[in-house]
């Protein structure tokens, strides 16, 4: 099930690792941890604009959550605890490395009430992750997803284009995150920040374009395996992208990638050159155009006359009618 979440963010606290592509403070636009009176303080003011409270999550994002030290974890996890039992919220989502989970910080967690673990898996290559000095393995995940797996609902979080791997080995990321049999995933392309190391060896070899493709079908894997993807692409924010110097941001990442989805289920519906009109739900005429008629524009270079139209009576998700018109000459 969907939830809205009062997200706090705890920027790279508690992790002793300095992955080559991490700047938690840039990323989260947080400068240091709360504290917990301070998290108790913005989950009340929260709460007190929510409209669905039984339908919202706490969740602790920006770090790694179970290698805080015990007594600030537990203090943040106590607040959090105490606000979802006097407000009937849905729970607590936390974010953590594979390699820190036990059954010891399993217990710990479920005392407080979490109800969703998130790992930050990023890539199920060890030699990606090595380079990117993760500082954990592929095995790590799959142990930790173990140990998670009957005790909670369970996120993956992957990157793609990350430093030394490619469309293949992100496939293949991809496919071993879905064997998992993950509740969620969310699909982070890789984002050169400002004064980190990736900065320095960073070449870009992969175009913004190529990489929407390579999510698009992360996409269509993970929702042809039931696994309900939470986000696609980061969160736009003016002070993470004054710090961007390369990769592939950009602020509606997720639009696009819905955009090419649309652009390919319109392409099969093309069965011999001409004039089509193309009918969908309302809600998806912008995504079936794609963003400035992208769609439109590369469907006309190979020979077909696009028309959008609307159709309430179409009711899927991405539900497509295709009527041809005529023969172009």
């Amino acid at each position: 099930m969907s939830h809205s979440n009062i997200s706090i963010f705890i920027p790279h606290a508690g992790c002793e690792h300095n992955c080559i592509f991490c700047n938690q403070h840039i990323i989260s636009g947080a400068e240091k941890p709360p504290t917990a009176v301070e998290v108790k303080a913005e989950i009340k003011t929260a709460i007190s604009k929510l409209k669905n409270p039984e339908n919202t999550e706490i969740a602790f994002f920006g770090g790694s959550f179970t290698c805080l030290p015990d007594e600030y974890m537990t203090s943040l996890l106590a607040v959090a605890w105490e606000a979802v039992r006097l407000h009937n919220l849905a729970g607590i989502r936390i974010s953590t490395r594979p390699d820190a989970i036990t059954p010891d910080i399993l217990d710990t967690l479920e005392s407080f009430g979490v109800t969703a673990i998130e790992l930050g898996a990023q890539s199920m290559s060890d030699e990606v992750l090595r380079l990117n000095r993760r500082g954990h393995t592929a095995l790590d995940v799959v142990k930790a997803v173990a140990l998670i797996k009957e005790r909670f609902e369970f996120g993956l979080q992957m990157m793609t284009g990350m430093y030394g791997s490619n469309a293949d080995t992100d496939m293949k990321t991809a496919k071993a995150i879905a064997k998992l049999a993950p509740d969620t995933v969310r699909i982070y392309p890789t984002v050169v920040i400002k004064g980190t190391e990736l900065e320095k060896v960073w070449e870009q070899t992969t175009s913004l374009d190529e990489m929407v493709s390579i999510v698009a079908a992360m996409v269509s894997l993970f929702e042809t395996e039931n696994i309900r993807i939470i986000r696609v692409g980061l969160h736009a924010s003016e002070t993470l992208e004054a710090d961007i110097t390369g990769g592939y941001y950009h602020p509606a990442f997720g639009e696009l990638v819905e955009n090419e989805i649309f652009f390919r289920l319109i392409t099969e519906k093309l069965t011999k050159k001409g004039a089509y009109i193309i009918y969908v739900h309302p809600k998806n005429i912008s995504k079936a155009i794609g963003q400035k008629s992208k769609n439109i524009t590369k469907l006309s270079l190979s020979g077909y006359d696009i028309t959008v139209r609307p159709d309430e009576t179409l009711t899927g998700r991405r539900e497509i009618r295709a009527k041809h018109e005529h023969i172009k000459e």
